[in-house]
Order: C-alpha cells, then structure tokens, then sequence
C-alpha cells in the first residue's frame, strides 16, 4: 500500500478546524485569564501556555492531513518555495480565516459572550510592526529548519510561540488569520480592527523574509 495526499476538500477542513481551535485557545484562555486573575503578567502568562500546548497538538494530529499550516503567512511561505499552488494557496487562507473566525464565536459561546465583537485594544506603532516582522520572521524560520525532522515541528512551533509571546511588544500574533479573528474579540487578546491590516502586512513580510533567508541558509552546497 502507498500513502495518499488527502483531497483538497479533506485539507481545507483540516486547516479550517485547526485554526479555528488554536483560537479558541487563544481567545478562551485569555478569558478565562481575566476571570480568574486581575495580575495582567499572569493573565498573559495563561494566554501563554495553552496557546503552545494547543499547538503542538494540532500540529502533531493535523499535520498528515493538511501540512497543518494554520496560518496565511506560512502558506505564504510555502507558496514562495513553489511547494503549494496559487489556487491551493488561496484556499488554504480563507478555510484558515474562515476557521479562526468560528473559533473566537466559539470561545465567546463557552463563556456565554456575544457571539461576535469588534475590539478596541489598540494594537499599533512602528514597535508593534517590527515586533510582529520578527516573530513572523522567526515562526517561519524554525518551520523550515524543522522540517528535515518532521516530528520536531510541533515542539518547535509550539516552544517558539510561548516564547514569542514574551520577547515581542506584540506578543507574537505572527498569523494574519488569528489577528483577523482577534478583531472580532473584544476580550484580553483582541485587537482593534483598524490595527489589522499593518499588522499582516507586517506578518507577511517577516514570513517572505524568513522563506529567502533560511532558503538560503538551509541550502545544501555541492
């Protein structure tokens, strides 16, 4: 018997679900976070944790189906390096945008919010951009050093976003679904809508930066 590359509609839903899951952790922990705790260092430090740990679960049960991208960006980045079509490529991010959107609704109904919300966190300024170029930048490239040990990615991936969440002003969206989605939340990880574009702007070009860099520095000489 050979393996077969599940069908599109089977990767699109792959996708969908595990974005939409990863934001359901990500907006549920915060949440919870905020009902548990008035300590903003330990309400983002339970933001931390589940974001990872969800992660690596996904990555790790998603990953044959789908490639678990879970992310524009890094579909993006597979783009660049001609390992995913325009058309699938196009697919992968609104199956991501889509899913992540059902998971902030998802995550208000488990703590009996309105389903949908416009934030009015203010996320912006050049420090903010640059913080998410550098975890973009950084996602990106531990994907592709990862990718020769395939079952060292959902560790990387995970381990990175943890600690991504601390060492960027930002605390690492690095994914232009989940900030999408995070607009739609106005709880402890939202963001304002208006701050969205410039920061997937800013995403992209941390992921296309991370693509030619480590393309090249992963490059096999001879």
């Amino acid at each position: 018997m050979t393996d077969r590359i599940p069908d599109m509609p089977r990767r699109l839903v792959a996708e969908a679900l595990g974005t939409g899951f990863l934001v359901a952790a990500v907006v549920g922990s915060g949440i919870m976070a905020e009902r548990l705790t008035d300590d903003v260092a330990l309400q983002l430090l339970c933001n931390t944790l589940p974001t990872g740990a969800i992660l690596v679960v996904l990555i790790s049960t998603l990953g044959p189906i789908s490639g678990a991208h879970f992310n524009p960006a890094v579909t993006l980045g597979f783009a660049l390096r001609r390992e995913i079509g325009g058309g699938p490529a196009l697919a992968y991010a609104a199956a991501q945008i889509a899913g992540g959107c059902l998971g902030a609704v998802a995550a208000h109904l488990m703590f009996a919010l309105p389903p949908l919300q416009a934030s009015v966190t203010i996320r912006t300024g050049g420090a903010q951009w640059f913080a998410e170029t550098v975890a973009a930048f950084g996602l990106m490239g531990v994907i592709l050093a990862a990718l020769p040990r395939p079952a060292t990615v959902p560790w990387v991936v995970g381990l990175y976003i943890t600690a991504a969440y601390w060492f960027t002003a930002s605390t690492s969206f690095a994914n232009p679904a989940v900030t999408i989605a995070r607009a739609l939340s106005d709880t402890f990880s939202g963001i304002r809508p208006a701050d969205v574009p410039a920061f997937i702007l800013a995403q992209c070009l941390g992921a296309a930066l991370a693509t030619a860099v480590f393309g090249w520095l992963l490059r096999r000489s001879g």
